[in-house]
């Protein structure tokens, strides 16, 4: 037997007890931890790989969003394609920006009431004056805010009843872009003629339709002139005007317009010219002068005012105290009212009339001694 300090050969360690003894070893250990690094940094390379992707995605997503906003506004702002017709807008005072580019909108001007906000949003909202302006489908935005910017491009003319035609050229020529003369001598040019013109005659007094008109940019003397003879054309064959029933009073048609247009000035008030319309006629068919103040005025070139003995001397067609029938042409533009009542004046023997009252009402009188007494009330009561 060996004593304790012999020398002792020690047996070699088990697989089992080598594998657990491995585990203590550093270099094993080193390993392991290099390899979960690694997996680690492999890990975080592979998800920065899908962030990227993501971002990538998500920023050509909103590219491709920023381009085709950036398309469909340059296409809205810029209307490709030639311009269409033209269309009115009118704005009312104070009405709001919104309402006008909603109207705009409406009416094939712009593409887009919401680019047409954006581009305000860019380049400020022009300052858009009451009054109609002339645009045309499909415009640029550039165009839309230089034409609003300008202010209003169409400008109304009122013809009222009892205007002459000297008066409405004065309000046509007024217009930019129209020359002073140039409506009266479209006037007299002969080119536009009524459906009721004489034969041979260019003169189309008392043939322009009453009411309101917009003049458009560019618009000629002429286009102006055709537009109201048309309307009073259409007016008075509303009324009944045709040749059968002027016959029916031993006129023509334009004598009937003539006869019209003396009502108009001497009747004034709607409610008078029913019986004006009948003196007239009564005088006629008696072949006594009209003795119509109106009618001198004209030839004196005056609307309204007090005609004097010495302007009832006066040698013209047109005066009608020295002259008997009517005057050669309408002294102004009338009414269909006037011209109805010339149509069908009511029965009455009525001829003469003055005013006897300042609410424009006038008192008629079969004889000259009851003319002499409503021209003493008519004095009493502070009337001329």
């Amino acid at each position: 037997m060996s004593g304790p300090g012999d020398d002792e050969e020690l047996p070699w360690p088990s697989p089992d007890q080598a594998a657990a003894a491995g585990s203590d070893d550093p270099e094993a250990a080193g390993d392991d931890e290099a390899t979960t690094r690694a997996e680690r940094r492999a890990e975080r390379a592979a998800r920065a790989r899908r962030n990227r992707r993501i971002v990538a995605l998500v920023g050509g997503a909103l590219l491709v969003i920023v381009l085709g906003l950036t398309l469909w506004y340059q296409l809205e702002s810029h209307a490709l394609g030639p311009e269409g017709k033209q269309v009115v807008i009118t704005v009312g005072q104070g009405e709001a920006a919104d309402s006008v580019i909603n109207a705009l909108s409406e009416k094939g001007v712009i593409g887009s009431s919401l680019a047409f906000r954006i581009s305000d949003f860019f380049h400020g909202t022009p300052t858009v004056l009451p009054g109609s302006y002339a645009l045309h489908e499909n415009q640029t935005f550039a165009e839309v805010r230089a034409i609003l910017a300008a202010g209003p491009n169409i400008y109304p003319v009122d013809v009222h009843p009892g205007f002459t035609l000297s008066e409405v050229a004065a309000r046509v020529d007024s217009i930019p872009g129209h020359a002073s003369g140039g409506f009266a001598s479209a006037a007299r040019s002969g080119v536009v003629h009524s459906v009721f013109s004489p034969p041979g005659s260019n003169n189309l007094e008392g043939m322009l339709g009453t009411g309101s008109y917009l003049i458009l940019p560019g618009e000629s003397d002429l286009t102006i002139v055709r537009d109201m003879v048309q309307r009073f054309d259409r007016d008075a064959q509303a009324t009944g005007l045709s040749t059968a029933p002027a016959a029916a009073l031993g006129q023509t048609p334009y004598q009937v317009i003539t006869a019209a247009s003396v009502v108009e000035k001497e009747g004034y008030y709607s409610f008078n010219m029913p019986k004006v319309a009948r003196v007239i006629d009564n005088r006629l068919a008696q072949g006594t002068p009209l003795q119509m103040d109106s009618t001198v005025l004209y030839a004196l070139g005056q609307d309204g005012g007090t005609v004097t003995q010495q302007d009832l001397k006066i040698q013209s067609p047109y005066n009608t105290y020295l002259t008997t029938g009517l005057p050669p042409t309408p002294i102004c533009m009338p009414s269909t009212t006037a011209l109805a009542a010339a149509l069908h004046p009511p029965p009455g023997a009525w001829l003469y009339f003055v005013l006897v009252s300042k609410d424009g009402t006038l008192a008629f009188s079969d004889t000259f001694a009851e003319q002499q007494a409503n021209e003493q009330l008519a004095k009493s009561r502070g009337l001329p």
